[in-house]
């Protein structure tokens, strides 16, 4: 992780994945502050529309083709099915990998502080709403179901892009206060 923090200021194009509810938004949007990266979502810019209705998963991939061509930016979402057409453009990988606790903690902060309200960098018309059984089981099996294709996508599409796995919120702060201090 040193090295990642070391290399972070000087890359143009930083891929940050995880678990909902870990904190990558709160991540990208500051990296994005402090480094004068664009901030991209794959939940505002590409997947939802309004009324949490999802784009159709062509456009998704051409919405996405468009964005990854700027020249720099820093990504938010993880979506593994996509990993081919982010990864080839991507400097760094950041994996926000904390605990399933600390993300469904996380997850519940976001709940109570926005219920009802469209949160900031999601989608017009998405107001937060209590997450489903659907929802709530992909962060409980994260790790065993989800994780493993993180691994495979990354080993086919991107074998040479350094990651770094930031496993707890010390981590991101340590991360966030060697960028913002230069």
């Amino acid at each position: 992780m040193t090295e990642a923090i070391a290399r972070l200021p000087h890359l143009d194009r930083v891929l940050v994945i995880g678990c909902s509810g870990g904190g990558k938004t709160t991540l990208s949007l500051s990296i994005s502050r402090a480094s004068d990266l664009e901030y991209l979502s794959l939940d505002r810019d590409v997947r939802w529309l309004p009324g949490w209705r999802e784009r159709d998963r062509s456009e998704q991939r051409s919405i996405i083709s468009r964005l990854v061509e700027k020249d720099r930016w820093v990504f938010d979402g993880s979506g593994a099915s996509t990993f081919d057409l982010r990864l080839p453009r991507t400097d760094l990988i950041l994996w926000v990998r904390v605990p399933r606790k600390v993300a469904l903690f996380g997850l519940s902060r976001r709940i109570i502080s926005n219920y009802g309200k469209v949160r900031p960098f999601m989608s017009d018309g998405c107001p937060e709403k209590f997450p489903d059984r659907e929802f709530i089981s992909y962060i409980w099996n994260f790790e065993k179901r989800y994780a493993p294709r993180f691994v495979n996508s990354i080993d086919q599409y991107g074998p040479n892009i350094p990651v770094a796995i930031l496993k707890s919120h010390t981590d991101i702060n340590n991360l966030l206060k060697s960028i913002c201090a230069d």
